[in-house]
This record gives C-alpha cells, sequence and structure tokens, in this order.
C-alpha cells in the first residue's frame, strides 16, 4: 500500500489508529447518552412519549443530524488548535493531542453524568482543545497563550455564555406569552396519572424532540468528525491530507480562489508578502494537475500547509474588518475562502456514518441519571405540557440557528437554561441546590478540561519531545 504513512506502517502502529478512532467513538457515545436528556425529558415528562419510543427515536435522529448537518462546526472547533500544530502534525503528536484532548473530555463527562449533571460535552472539548494548545506553548518554548487561537475561541466562549442566558430568558418569555394566549389551564398544570397532552401540543412536542435531537447530532457529532479527521491526516496524510476525490474543475476552483483572494487584499495596495507566497506555493503545485493523485505525498504536505497558511491570513483579514476593504469585498472573500478550504476540510462519507453511529448508539443508553435530574430536580413542581413545549422549541431555535452560523454551542446549557426559565414563568419555582451543583459543574467544566488536557500533553512532549 503505498499510500500509507512510514509512521503506521507496522501492526503496532496499525493499532494506534484504531485506538485513536475509538476513543472518538466512545467520546461521541459519552456524548450522546450524556446530553440525551436534552431532547427526551421533556417528552418523557409530559407523558408524549413513552421513555424507550424517545430514546430510540432520538438516537435515529441524532444519526442523521451528524449525517446530513455539513461540516461548518467540526473545523470551527479544529481552528482552536494552533496552526502550527494543524499544518504539521504527525503521527507522535498527533496521536498525543488526540488522546490527551479526548481523555480530559470523556473524563470530565463521565464524572458529570455519574453525577447526574447536565454539564457541556461542547465546553469539555473546547477546554481540551485550549488545554493542548496552553501546554503545545509551553513545551515549545513560545510565549505561554501563544499556542490557541484566541480570536476564535472568544467566539465560541461568546456562544456558550450567551446560549443559555437566550435559553432561559427566551423560554420565560415565550411561556408567559402562551399563558396569556392560549388560555386552558391544563397545560399549565402537572400531567394528572401519566396522562399525555392535548394533541396539539403532543405534536410540538414530538416535533420539537425531533428537531433538538438532530440540531445536536448536527452540532456536537461534527466535533467527533473534526477529531477524526485529524487522526487521518497524521496518521495516513497520503491518503487524507487533501480530498483526494476532488476533480479538475474542484482543483481549479481552488487556485483561483488562491489568486483570487490576494487580488482582493491587494487592492488597499498593502499586499503581504506572505500570503502572496502561499498564493504562488498553491498555484505552481496545482499547475497542470488534474488529481491529487498526481502529487507525490511531499508535495501534497506542502499544498496543504500553503492552504492552511493562506486561509489564516484571509480568516484575520476578516476578522480585523480591513476599512479598505468594501462590504462586496468581504463578502467576496468569504465565497473564495470557502473554495480555497475546500480540499482540507472535508470528511468521508464512512467517517461520518462512523461518528453518527457511535452518538446515536450512544444516546439510547445511560440517559436516565441526566433526564431525572431535567425532569425532577431543576423546578419543584412537575414539568407541564407548556413548559415542556416551550423550553424545547426554544432549545430547537437556538440551537439550529447556532448550526447554521457554525458556533458550537451547548446543547444541554440552552435546554436546561430554558427549563429553569419555564419555571420561573410557571411560578413553580426552583431547586437552588440543584441548579447550584449545575453552574459549578458549568463554571469548572472549562477550567478542568483545560487542566487535564494540558497536562498530559505537556507531559508528552516533555518526555518524548
Amino acid at each position: 500500500m503505498p499510500w500509507v504513512h512510514p509512521d503506521v506502517a507496522d501492526v503496532g502502529s496499525w493499532l494506534f489508529v484504531g485506538i485513536a478512532l475509538a476513543a472518538v467513538c466512545i467520546f461521541e457515545a459519552v456524548n450522546g447518552f450524556h446530553d440525551t436528556a436534552n431532547a427526551v425529558a421533556t417528552v418523557i415528562y409530559t407523558n408524549t412519549l413513552r421513555p424507550l419510543v424517545a430514546v430510540i427515536w432520538s438516537g435515529i435522529c441524532n444519526f442523521f443530524g451528524v449525517y446530513f448537518g455539513g461540516l461548518a462546526v467540526a473545523f470551527t472547533i479544529v481552528h482552536l488548535l494552533p496552526v502550527d500544530l494543524l499544518v504539521n502534525v504527525d503521527a507522535d503528536r498527533g496521536l498525543a493531542m488526540v488522546f490527551s484532548l479526548l481523555g480530559a473530555a470523556i473524563t470530565w463527562n463521565l464524572g458529570t453524568w455519574y453525577l447526574g449533571l447536565p454539564a457541556s460535552s461542547s465546553h469539555a472539548l473546547i477546554g481540551s482543545i485550549i488545554g493542548v494548545g496552553l501546554a503545545n506553548s509551553l513545551a515549545a518554548g513560545q510565549r505561554f497563550g501563544a499556542g490557541v487561537n484566541w480570536h476564535k475561541a472568544a467566539e465560541v466562549g461568546l456562544s456558550l455564555l450567551i446560549s443559555p442566558l437566550l435559553g432561559f430568558g427566551l423560554a420565560m418569555a415565550l411561556l408567559l406569552l402562551s399563558r396569556r394566549l392560549i388560555r386552558q389551564p391544563q397545560l399549565y398544570e402537572a400531567p394528572v396519572d401519566g396522562q399525555p397532552p392535548p394533541g396539539w401540543v403532543r405534536a410540538i412536542l414530538v416535533l420539537t424532540c425531533t428537531g433538538v435531537s438532530f440540531a445536536h447530532g448536527s452540532n456536537d457529532g461534527q466535533k467527533g468528525v473534526g477529531i477524526v479527521m485529524l487522526i487521518l491526516i497524521g496518521l495516513l496524510p497520503a491518503h487524507y491530507v487533501l480530498n483526494l476525490s476532488d476533480g479538475r474543475e474542484q482543483i481549479e476552483a481552488t487556485r483561483n480562489a488562491a489568486a483570487g483572494l490576494v487580488a482582493l487584499l491587494d487592492k488597499p495596495g498593502n499586499k503581504r508578502q506572505a500570503e502572496q507566497r502561499e498564493a504562488d506555493q498553491v498555484s505552481r503545485l496545482l499547475a497542470d494537475v488534474q488529481s491529487y493523485d498526481e502529487l507525490s505525498v511531499a508535495r501534497r504536505w506542502e499544498l496543504r500547509d500553503a492552504l492552511l497558511e493562506l486561509d489564516s491570513a484571509v480568516r484575520h483579514r476578516l476578522q480585523q474588518r480591513d476599512p479598505a476593504l468594501s462590504d462586496d469585498d468581504l463578502q467576496r472573500m468569504r465565497e473564495l475562502r470557502r473554495q480555497l478550504t475546500a480540499p482540507t476540510e472535508y470528511a468521508p462519507t464512512w467517517v461520518l456514518l462512523m461518528v453518527a453511529s457511535s452518538l446515536g448508539v450512544g444516546t439510547t443508553i445511560g440517559w436516565k441519571r441526566i433526564v431525572v435530574t431535567v425532569g425532577e430536580k431543576i423546578g419543584k413542581m412537575h414539568l407541564s405540557y407548556g413548559q415542556g413545549a416551550c423550553a424545547e422549541l426554544v432549545a430547537m431555535s437556538t440551537i439550529g440557528i447556532a448550526d447554521g452560523l457554525g458556533f458550537p454551542v451547548s446543547t444541554t446549557h440552552v435546554l436546561s437554561s430554558a427549563v429553569a426559565g419555564t419555571m420561573v414563568a410557571n411560578r413553580a419555582g426552583v431547586q437552588m441546590d440543584s441548579i447550584k451543583k449545575i453552574v459549578w459543574a458549568w463554571v469548572l467544566t472549562l477550567p478542568a478540561t483545560i487542566l487535564l488536557a494540558g497536562v498530559a500533553f505537556y507531559l508528552y512532549r516533555l518526555v518524548f519531545g
């Protein structure tokens, strides 16, 4: 097999590949049963669906969410890592990076699940990625913190901060509006003797359970897809460093995108030599190329490096919103950037199926601990039909919008906050002891996973270099 990387030519190294992929599957399975409550707690506690039916249906929707949800969130997560790690992924450092960040995220998720606390898998993974970036900057002798894309981290952090506030406020407002417009007292009281809600409310709850499950798969499942691609690029670069399925038209579009981006950046008269150099490298490597199979493994690495470096420079210019660039210029840059990154930001069908299956299967097991917390321990009274519908509607809408924008928000935070908002609006009160535990889990997730992943990766770099 000529495309196999030398570092994985022996059985032991192939074992490492299998273990790394298995670790991603475990993370996604834990993510599934940890976050299942976000979709099924309301339909179970309002007697809309039986528990077994609810979790199986949620698992199926999670599966399709991963498969059809796109890759925007996947590479938002990946770009939290420093560019030097992305362009210089090698077998040793790649495995250390993956095992450090996944080990920290899985450990934290299992711990909070055991305690029945609906903590965020998104927070856990993002904290782990930041920890790896910080440790990489220390071990490489760089300025502390240089190993993290802080602008991207700030964007993600802001979305994680705002989403639960939106969930709480919007769900509370929606329930108050419903009470004013829909004057059916039974909608705002605890269900009696397992009685299901009225047909139209039941339809809304099933629809929102479906929507939240699909959105969770699309948002959270993509994170696993991004990590799998890092593993494959590091260990099997000849086959995965570029999207080998791209044909002549896609390759031509990539070459033209590089030239077009440099031309746009040159308009104010301050073209940067680094950007021109990377664009020239792309043009040189793709000259008369009909298929990436024509390039040697070394040339594929060169092309990947040039594409990522040019993309990093363009993202910086977009983030800074250069006043010399018009709105049309900025929009054109975004379009060209999508064409530029097509060869590097992709995922094979088998990767989507593997991650989707892991998340879907995980959704159907181990779900009860968190469901009980969401359904019984946030408010002082049983969840009403109206509360369940309002909380799920807000969660589905918020997560769906975030998914479309490429923001990896926390499904757990949005839904749990929405349930709390409906409890306040319904004057049911909240259980402050439970709320304090949940909030502490949320607050500690980032620092705990940063520390766990950072220490693991730093020790590896310190010992093995």
